[in-house]
């Protein structure tokens, strides 16, 4: 037989274990993954776009649910604002994971979920340097009353005097010195911890799940008791997932 010939036939061979085999027919179908609540899907559109077919639900309840969905979403993803009890998952006739795009996950029955054989995820990322921010801005309202004192401009009680303001600002105080204690020093608690300490608070918390020597790599002062927390802070903020253990 010609050499080059024989050649050929191996390389074929050779091909035919690496190359998947033709298969004529239509195309399997994507699986069907589905946005519960909301329509924010940015940042999961680009990896689902060419794997998956995405349906957004935008619904408060699964009352609100196409039936579609119901009888064929393999994977789910949700954000807070709905509810997914036993008698909500047993609705879903195919469904395998559920992603909670946050940190917390008391809005889905995950017991239940086990039992039906569906896997339940969060993203404890997500969003961390958003809700810092935005738990800061709120304490920082508390101490300077800076709300109280935009409606009182706004309605038209100017302040004309120093003690107009205090008036006006009652409750205000200065945060250099006083006291913040932090339930629960995960990602968004160590977040504002950083961003509170750079406005002059001491910052002391409490969480009974991190090891020893959490609190001197961040300059933090850690308490032993939530007791302790409470009896010491000027101003509480917590920072921990809704459990059966913290309710």
């Amino acid at each position: 037989m010609d050499r080059h010939k024989v050649k050929r036939q191996r390389l074929d061979r050779i091909c035919e274990g690496i190359r998947p085999p033709i298969v004529n027919g239509p195309m399997p179908a994507r699986p069907l993954v589905a946005l519960l609540d909301g329509r924010d899907c940015t940042v999961e559109m680009p990896i689902l776009k060419d794997v998956a077919t995405v349906a957004f639900c935008d619904a408060q309840s699964t009352q609100e649910i196409h039936e579609k969905v119901l009888n064929e979403a393999v994977g789910a993803l949700m954000y807070h604002t709905i509810t997914l009890s036993r008698q909500d998952l047993e609705k879903f006739k195919a469904l395998r994971v559920i992603v909670r795009i946050g940190s917390g996950y008391d809005n889905v029955d995950i017991k239940s979920a086990a039992e039906l054989g569906i896997a339940v995820c969060n993203i404890p990322s997500s969003s961390v340097e958003e809700t810092a921010d935005s738990t800061l801005c709120h304490i920082l309202n508390l101490y300077r009353r800076v709300t109280w004192l935009h409606q009182a401009l706004r309605e038209g009680n100017r302040a004309s005097s120093v003690e107009q303001i205090r008036e006006v600002a009652g409750g205000a105080v200065r945060i250099r010195g006083e006291t913040l204690g932090i339930i629960g020093l995960g990602r968004v608690g160590q977040a504002v911890a950083l961003r509170a300490k750079s406005f002059g608070f001491n910052v002391i918390f409490y969480d009974p799940y991190l090891p020893d020597g959490v609190e001197r790599s961040l300059g933090l002062q850690r308490v032993g008791t939530l007791q302790d927390l409470l009896m010491h802070s000027d101003c509480i903020t917590l920072h921990c997932s809704l459990n059966e253990h913290n309710h």
